[in-house]
């Protein structure tokens, strides 16, 4: 078994349970032992801080794994390489400290007198954490490049979310403070960029010399217009995930930001088969270009489609179904402001789902250079709505916002890939789907109230998961579900 496999494995072993820890810490830890404004608070330091280091790095985490292959074995250093992987984005980071330290009596005008009065308590933190990211990310780069991913993971998959959650605990019981919490959370962080650091050390790649070879390899010119366009790319993403909490603690408070994430946190869920399969999915679309196999690919947009419909359906309504249920576990009655704003959100990520592998046929399509042009729009689009719908709607205009950016990008993308490249994903088997879910949804919401929670999740999810299985089934709405069966009856009989 080759050492990407293996670390393939391992990557996805550990994925899976830095899921579940995540869930755990997001859902059920944090909130019970933090207010609504101390977890906003925390939010947006980690918010401020992960725009920064983007910024900071400069898009050179994606052009390490793009021009490290020309690098690689020239010399026992790989020609210089990892200095000139950190020295500009070390450079970066000092310009972009200075700017954000220049630039806090103007974020500070953003957030009411007693938010800000927090926010400047702790604002330091939030630039000293933009480096430790940006560091993290840069080794991971190139740890990947390496081949030497599953440590990297572990630390940030695992180990990451267990030092925050034991932060919090420390807190909780008065063995540390408020501001002390604050320092750890930043420092897990720090823990995670260092212990990389001694990772590479040990396998011998921490090569920290610079030299001068390293700018004839590649040009430097060359790299950096590259980086450019990743920076460009990346931080509309970044923006798109971080702006929301920014916006709502701006608008309205600290505490409503610390309800909006609890409520992001949980649509999050609905994302993670999607996530599983566009992995899948971005290998595969990327080699039916390569063969100019427009036939396969147009197959296997559908089959992809019709899975998220089918996955993203019964996942969300679970989820909807099923609001007081986990917003019970949390023991903080405040968070259960966020439920229409976990409905909306959840909307906007089906539909992003049911529709988002048009994301990937851009992307690695020869007009690869339009995924900029969409992500931008995207980006500019969630900070003109939130703008306008979160001083009138509070939350839920946050989250609306995010849906209508969501829901017409995905628009003006498929159309795009219908047009360009005469592929779409629709049949009669996703009207199907969505007909069956609809009914099936209909039903198991109908269903009252038993007064114990853990009785009406057994009762709404039995129901929804027996009306949901048996019409897929009937209506032969999807063959992957019927070989499923099928090849769990053949094993049975055996």
């Amino acid at each position: 078994m080759g050492i990407v496999q293996r670390q393939g494995i391992r990557n996805t072993l550990i994925s899976y349970v830095g899921l579940a820890i995540g869930f755990v810490n997001t859902i059920l830890i944090l909130p019970r032992l933090l207010t609504p404004g101390q977890i906003g608070l925390t939010g947006l330091l980690v918010s401020f801080a992960t725009i920064g280091a983007q910024v900071s790095a400069f898009g050179f985490g994606s052009a390490g794994l793009r021009y490290f292959p020309y690098f690689r074995n020239q010399g026992r250093n790989h020609g210089g390489f990892l200095p000139l992987l950190l020295g500009l984005p070390l450079l970066g980071f000092v310009l972009v400290a200075i700017i954000m330290s220049l630039g806090k009596p103007l974020v500070l005008r953003w957030y009411s007198a007693e938010d800000a009065m927090l926010l400047s308590q702790h604002y330091r933190v939030a630039i000293a954490l933009a480096g430790a990211i940006m560091l993290g990310a840069l080794q991971d780069a190139y740890l990947k490049s390496l081949f030497h991913t599953s440590f990297a993971s572990f630390c940030q998959e695992i180990l990451l979310r267990l030092l925050i959650v034991g932060a919090a605990v420390a807190y909780s019981t008065h063995y540390i403070s408020f501001e002390g919490f604050v320092l750890a959370y930043a420092g897990a962080y720090a823990v995670v960029a260092v212990l990389l650091a001694c990772y590479l050390a040990v396998i011998g790649e921490l090569h920290l010399r610079p030299t001068r070879a390293a700018l004839r390899i590649k040009p430097l010119g060359e790299m950096l217009a590259f980086g450019g366009f990743a920076l460009m790319s990346n931080i509309s993403g970044t923006v798109l995930l971080n702006i929301d909490s920014i916006m709502v603690g701006a608008k309205i408070s600290f505490a409503a930001a610390g309800i909006y994430l609890i409520a992001t946190n949980i649509s999050t869920a609905l994302t993670l088969p999607f996530r599983a399969l566009n992995k899948t999915a971005f290998a595969l679309i990327a080699e039916y270009w390569k063969e100019s196999d427009m036939g396969k690919m147009g197959l296997f947009y559908q089959r992809v489609t019709r899975v998220n419909t089918l996955l993203g359906c019964y996942l969300a309504l679970g989820i909807g179904l099923n609001l007081d249920f986990i917003f019970g576990l949390i023991h903080r009655p405040e968070y259960a402001a966020g439920s229409t704003a976990v409905l909306l959100l959840l909307a906007a990520r089906l539909f992003d789902g049911i529709t988002g592998v048009n994301a990937t046929i851009v992307v690695t399509s020869p007009r690869y250079r339009l995924d900029l042009l969409f992500n931008s729009s995207l980006a500019i689009a969630v900070v003109a709505l939130n703008w306008l719908l979160i001083p009138r709607l509070g939350l839920n205009g946050a989250a609306l916002s995010y849906g209508i950016a969501l829901v017409s990008i995905n628009v003006a993308r498929t159309w795009f890939v219908w047009q360009r490249f005469g592929l779409q994903p629709f049949d009669g088997r996703i009207a199907r789907i969505l007909a069956v879910a609809a009914g099936a949804g209909l039903v198991a919401w109908a269903l009252p109230e038993t007064g114990n929670i853990w009785l009406t999740l057994l009762l709404r999810g039995g129901v929804l998961t027996v009306l949901y299985t048996a019409g897929v089934l009937l209506t032969h709405a999807a063959p992957e579900a019927e070989a499923l069966l099928a090849n769990l009856r053949n094993r049975l009989a055996r």
